[in-house]
């Protein structure tokens, strides 16, 4: 069945891109891979036999966009989710502390107010509609300790491992205080019993009122600071309950289409030695590649619209899957420009 393929009339400018993005002068070169058909096996890629294989979306092939970070000292990222089809920072960071539940909380002691050093502790935390982290502190007069006077300046850093491959944080800095009132009291103690099952003394609650927040996307990489409005703002991320098992499945099962992708979406120059998807959202998906100079890059690859729950992510890599199989096998020619700028990945601190 030959499908009709429009072309994107949009691009990214040079001009548009970070200068801490690595450009490639690309010459393509199709890989020495033998052409199947996408993967029937797996349940993202059972129904391509369809009469219309694309019925949410225009068939229209993705461009990417490359995964960036910004300048040290920036206070804001220049491009939007829109720009570069990636969610902003704060939905981001947001999308963090609703995965993760343990983080390390930093503050001042007793015995730092005369000199001594801060104390970090991994706490166990919930967090409300608004992102405000609740924790649960126990207080031992025994040993140095968090002040429990409201105000106490803090900080909660929180990361999330993303199949073993990058590891994106935040540290949110604000003050930690007391819940006082008994109305919001009974509301983050039901908030704790449903994320932790336990029922805990509401003389032991408290939050840490958010004032700004560090982003970072992986280990070693420059942060982008977030400001409260912002945070609070920001929804998390819609997929975030179902994308690690989406990853885990494709990486497990459509290897095929992991290459694919690679080979049809992007321009990448160089034969991929291995491939591995790292994370998927609303806006679409990372991917890593190897090369086999055993150079590692990651660039990023754009669903053709914003999908919301998990139907709409495996309908959106079955639509992607067939129409990269279709010019693979050169059904299709293919009328969109693929991305040249890759972001290299050094060895992790």
């Amino acid at each position: 069945m030959l499908l009709q393929v429009q072309s994107l009339t949009s691009h990214f400018p040079p001009s548009a891109l970070p200068p801490t993005t690595t450009t490639t002068t690309a010459y393509f070169s199709k890989p020495s891979l033998s052409v199947s058909k996408p993967s029937p096996s797996s349940q993202f890629f059972t129904q391509l036999k369809l009469r219309n294989p694309y019925p949410r979306f225009p068939v229209v092939p993705p461009k990417c966009s490359v995964s960036v970070v910004s300048e040290p000292g920036s206070s804001h990222l220049e491009l939007t989710s829109t720009d570069n089809h990636k969610p902003f920072p704060a939905e981001v960071s947001r999308t963090i502390v609703e995965l993760a539940s343990r983080g390390t909380l930093s503050a001042l002691t007793q015995e730092s107010e005369h000199g001594g050093w801060p104390l970090g502790i991994g706490v166990r935390f919930a967090v409300d509609s608004q992102g405000t982290p609740v924790l649960c502190l126990k207080f031992d007069t025994s040993v140095p300790t968090f002040l429990p006077n409201n105000g106490t300046r803090s900080s909660l850093h929180v990361q999330l491992d993303q199949c073993g491959l990058r590891t994106p944080q935040c540290t949110l800095l604000g003050n930690l205080q007391k819940v006082e009132d008994q109305m919001a009291s009974k509301k983050l103690r039901s908030l704790w019993k449903k994320n932790f099952g336990e029922e805990v003394d509401e003389g032991l609650l408290y939050v840490v009122s958010v004032e700004r927040i560090l982003h970072m996307e992986d280990f070693g990489e420059d942060g982008v600071w977030v400001t409260s409005a912002d945070y609070k703002l920001a929804n998390p991320d819609p997929l975030r309950g179902f994308a690690e098992k989406i990853v885990d499945e494709i990486n497990a099962n459509n290897m095929e289409d992991v290459y694919r992708f690679c080979n049809i979406y992007a321009d990448l120059g160089f034969q991929v030695l291995d491939a591995k998807m790292v994370w998927v959202d609303r806006l679409g998906f990372d991917m890593r590649v190897t090369s086999t100079q055993n150079d590692v890059f990651e660039f990023r690859i754009p669903f053709p619209g914003e999908v919301t729950d998990e139907k709409g992510a495996k309908s959106a890599f079955n639509c992607m899957s067939q129409l990269a199989w279709e010019v693979e096998k050169n059904f299709q020619v293919p009328e969109f420009k693929r991305v040249k700028q890759l972001k290299k990945i050094t060895s992790r601190c």
